[in-house]
């Protein structure tokens, strides 16, 4: 039998490797973004065409390479970061596999030029799909100016796949912001099709943070800062007010990499116990420093999930460090009593205080409850009558003292007492009196539909009880309803009394700018300020009630969660995120007719079963069931 195994060409085997490496312009970015830190630049430049796919540019004014080694780093496994296998254990750096430029330069044609400070002239070399096409001098600044165009080219199937404009444009600010929020020290600007997206200038942390997400980060950051043997933790918390459920900024860096840790993540969350409604993140900013050895970078391709050696130590410290920053500053709400004008209430103290004799007891022996007393008078008239016929009568010796003598006349004092009492006249006439007809009482005590503690319908069927959830049951109906109205276009503006300015990211802005004219077409009226700010001067009808920036705000945060392309797909979208927020809320109570018209619009709708995201709207307790239960 022949030699079946055999090794593949390079070519072939850098686009397998690029396949790990190389999944989006946005890895591109990421890659020679990193490797400009690496060489030591204070300013570094990225441009970008048709969202990476035509044309991306990274130029730095790093301390650049040879004409040897511009030759020799498109090369597989040629790194200047380690020699031995005992240098990964002391990574001060982002790059080290020396895998980057050779999965890019398999998939794309890449120009570099680069020049030292040492050299008079510079270098230029070209390379295409792995095949090195011309080096010759050139002159270029000092550092290294990286263009690579036509992604994918030689990869059709990787290249149809690519998301949309707007998507892949929003992966390679992602991927730009995790590397300007980890290198303050650095000018950072980023292009597309010659508009200015970023403009990051070297400055501190909180700056930066700024620069990136906007101006009303200010009030939402608490600094965190702790220092122990095993780990240094700094960066920046939100305050509890902060929280919300989607499109929450959080961000853990590690000896200045990225890095995603989930455990770490609830390390965070549970400072925050008690303190944030249930299902909702507060926004982070937390960079680790730590010992590399302690550390493993090279579990994953991308690296972006590292290894600790303590992981449930830097836990506490982490939950620790959260919670002392949320005490310390008084974030955590207190009860405050109101001590004005309280009284002043001395400290007991039994050495100073004076020696009090006891209160003593008197008693008068003669003294009998049980005696005859004077008859108690009834009126002031009785009492002057008395009186002067106790003055004008004298006691006799046989007489009791206790015993008064009565005036003969006593009796005219009560003249006029017995009197027929006056009728009184009713206040409320019978006509004003509710009327309680059996029939009433009978509507009202056998209704035909029951609520359960504000959350559930029941109502009985032919095959048994029915359970309806009351939200999901209205999520579905208005979800097919505002559904209805955006293909027709039918939507009604509401104005707003006092228009609100919602502000957004330059990676959110991206999506938003998409979903606009659709939101527009819901009933939404915004009002571009500059800045990414814009002003809501209009909701659409029936929502007045609620916060139309948090309503926007997660609308948006919606779309880039699941990556809309589709317009179909984007006004099923928006249409549930509308649907979910003006949907009957659990615990509101309903009134029979309120059910009735509840249970009705239910079951018009094309899908009683599920609401738009697949939960169950209703069950059915078969009468079998029941009578199995009850024996």
């Amino acid at each position: 039998m022949s030699d079946v195994i055999q090794l593949l060409p390079d070519s072939v085997a850098n686009q397998i490797a690029a396949g790990e490496v190389i999944q989006r312009p946005a890895s591109v970015i990421k890659e020679l973004v990193e490797n400009a830190v690496d060489a030591g630049a204070k300013t570094i430049d990225v441009a970008v065409v048709d969202a990476g796919r035509t044309s991306i540019q990274v130029i730095d004014d790093g301390k650049g390479m040879s004409e040897t080694d511009a030759r020799l780093a498109f090369e597989r496994h040629s790194t200047s970061k380690i020699r031995k296998a005992e240098d990964l254990f002391a990574l001060h750096t982002n790059g080290f596999r020396g895998e980057a430029l050779a999965s890019i330069a398999a998939v794309a044609q890449v120009e570099l030029k680069s020049r030292q400070a040492s050299d008079e002239i510079g270098t230029l070399v070209c390379i295409s799909g792995s095949r090195y096409e011309k080096q010759e001098p050139c002159a270029c600044p000092v550092g290294s100016m990286f263009s690579v165009n036509n992604i994918f080219y030689n990869v059709p199937a990787r290249r149809k796949f690519l998301k949309s404009n707007s998507t892949e444009l929003n992966n390679i600010c992602t991927a730009f912001e995790r590397i300007a929020l980890v290198n303050p020290q650095i000018t950072f600007t980023l292009r597309s099709n010659n508009t200015e997206m970023f403009n990051l200038r070297a400055g501190n942390l909180r700056q930066r943070i700024l620069d990136v997400f906007g101006k009303r980060f200010n009030q939402e950051l608490l600094p965190v800062n702790v220092d122990t043997t095993m780990c240094k933790i700094s960066g920046f918390i939100g305050k509890p007010e902060s929280a919300r459920k989607k499109g929450v900024h959080q961000f853990f860096f590690v000896n200045g990499r990225y890095m995603k840790h989930p455990y770490f993540n609830k390390a965070v969350m549970a400072a925050y116990d008690r303190l944030i409604p249930q299902g909702e993140q507060v926004p982070y900013f937390i960079y680790f420093d730590v010992d590399p050895k302690d550390i493993d970078v090279n579990i994953h391709p991308t690296k972006t999930e590292i290894k600790f050696e303590n992981e449930q130590a830097i836990w506490q410290i982490v939950m620790a460090a959260v919670k002392e920053s949320i005490g310390m500053f008084n974030d955590v709400p207190a009860i405050d009593f109101d001590t004005e004008d309280k009284p002043e209430i001395p400290v007991f103290n039994a050495e100073v205080a004076p020696s009090a004799a006891a209160p003593k007891i008197t008693l008068t022996p003669g003294y009998n409850p049980f005696k005859a007393s004077s008859t108690p008078v009834r009126s002031s008239k009785l009492s002057s009558a008395s009186s002067s016929s106790s003055s004008s009568v004298p006691f006799t010796k046989s007489a009791s003292f206790n015993k008064p003598v009565v005036d003969e006349n006593w009796e005219r004092l009560y003249d006029g007492l017995d009197d027929e009492p006056k009728e009184e006249p009713n206040l409320f006439s019978e006509t004003e009196l509710p009327e309680t007809t059996p029939s009433s009482v009978l509507e009202e005590k056998s209704p035909s539909h029951y609520q359960y503690k504000g959350k559930y319908i029941m109502t009985a069927v032919k095959s048994g009880l029915m359970i309806i959830d009351q939200h999901r049951a209205h999520v579905r109906i208005l979800y097919e309803l505002y559904l209805q109205q955006l293909k027709e276009r039918t939507f009604h503006s509401q104005k707003v009394l006092f228009p609100e300015v919602v502000q957004f990211p330059v990676s959110e802005k991206i999506i938003f700018e998409k979903i606009l004219p659709e939101m527009e077409a819901m009933g939404f009226e915004l009002e571009d300020l500059g800045g990414g700010s814009y002003a809501v001067n209009s909701v659409p009808a029936g929502l007045e009630g609620l916060n139309p920036v948090k309503l926007v705000r997660e609308m948006v945060d919606s779309a880039i969660e699941k990556g809309i392309t589709a317009v179909e797909e984007l006004n099923q979208d928006l249409a549930l995120s509308l649907a979910r927020h003006a949907a009957i809320p659990y615990g509101q109570v309903l009134s029979n007719v309120e059910m009735e018209n509840l249970v009705n619009g239910l079951f018009a709708c094309g899908n009683v079963n599920y609401t738009p995201d697949g939960k169950s709207v209703l069950c059915i307790l078969q009468q079998q069931e029941i009578e199995h239960l009850l024996g």
